[in-house]
């Protein structure tokens, strides 16, 4: 298991190289980089940045405005341009700018934001507790709730039980989470009736004076509407998903020969069908928890005015924030391997017969 291990660690570098190198390719052939982006604000035909929190940045915007290579450069002098291009390192051949950009990340050193000043990792820290309560509380309520949920349909399949939960979570599944974001403010936070929890963030104004205990109560206060609205989703596809894999399992000549000894339904149940039919299921948890953790929810966010990185990421994609954007995705993208090789640990915790040296040999 060690020699498997090892390899999947060598296995990140090129693939993590690829992956930057085909995101920073694609972003020299999209319109509208951070020097058109500056120099159309300059113009008054654009005013892309005025949204982004704390924006005001390192860049000196009090000059004049645009040369002809640019839109919306017409009349600005051409050291200024020059002026401009040189701050941001545009200067410099692309793949110049590449090799020195991951130079620079392998050091775990993603520079500042071209818009703002300050560190993307410090940009990270502050929209990361945001992240943290939606994947994690997400993906933690939908496996509690749709292990044994799945595995009760696959023991009573074909039951009244099993017909009527699945009619609730296809239609679950079929409603947008946003739409279903906006009924829960409509009905709980004081939209139209309830007013049961608050209508934004992740605490209260006084939560620095509250007790230990009273910032605990408040923080869970405050998630309830934005975990139930981002985790909604992911209930269908693990319940579903858990259900078959126990049906295929039960259907095994080894589970018929254990009850035909007449061991108990639960002892078979969770003894022996258990182990086997959750490595499935544990296959999709990196998934599920890299795609609410770090894509996060844009709209959800939106809705229930919370900064986590998923705005962060449509704002620096938005203002083409080269820094945060290249930064994040090195960061998450890293973060997203390791964790696929734990996904494989998880695999042989689960089922120690597993050998995925004695598999690739």
């Amino acid at each position: 298991m060690g020699a498997y291990i090892f390899r999947r660690l060598l296995l990140i570098i090129p693939t993590l190289f690829g992956i930057m190198l085909i995101n920073f390719v694609l972003t020299q052939f999209v319109p509208g980089g951070p020097i058109e982006q500056i120099l159309a604000r300059l113009e008054g035909s654009g005013d892309v940045f005025e949204n982004i929190s704390g924006g005001g940045g390192d860049v000196d915007l009090d000059q004049g405005a645009g040369d002809s290579s640019y839109v919306g450069a017409r009349g600005l002098p051409k050291e200024f341009i020059e002026d401009l291009e040189k701050q941001f390192g545009f200067d410099k051949p692309a793949y110049v700018r590449f090799f020195d950009m991951m130079w620079n990340y392998v050091r775990f050193d993603f520079g500042e934001s071209y818009f703002r000043s300050v560190s993307v990792i410090d940009l990270v820290k502050e929209k990361m507790p945001v992240s943290i309560t939606l994947g994690l509380w997400s993906t933690l309520i939908a496996y509690l709730v749709s292990i044994p949920l799945g595995i009760r349909k696959a023991v009573r399949d074909g039951s009244n039980f099993d017909t009527w939960t699945s009619g609730l979570i296809i239609i679950a599944y079929a409603i947008p989470g946003f739409l279903f974001a906006i009924l829960l403010l409509v009905l709980f936070a004081g939209g139209s009736y309830w007013q049961i929890f608050p209508l934004r963030g992740l605490t209260s104004e006084n939560f620095d004076q509250l007790s230990i205990f009273g910032k605990i109560v408040d923080y869970l206060w405050h998630i309830v509407l934005p975990v139930l609205a981002s985790a909604i989703g992911g209930f269908a596809t693990l319940t579903l998903l858990t259900k078959n894999s126990f049906l295929d399992e039960i259907k095994k000549q080894y589970v018929i020969t254990a009850k035909a000894k007449g061991l108990p339904e639960s002892q078979v149940l969770y003894g022996h069908v258990f182990r086997n039919a959750m490595l499935i299921v544990i296959a999709g948890f990196p998934s599920l928890f890299i795609g609410i953790f770090f894509g996060g929810s844009i709209i959800i966010e939106t809705i229930f005015s919370l900064d986590g990185l998923g705005r962060l990421g449509f704002e620096a994609t938005v203002a083409r924030d080269y820094p945060v954007i290249f930064g994040t995705l090195f960061a998450f993208g890293l973060l997203g391997l390791v964790v696929g090789i734990l996904s494989d640990l998880m695999y042989v915790f689960v089922d120690p017969r597993i050998d995925f040296e004695k598999r690739e040999a």
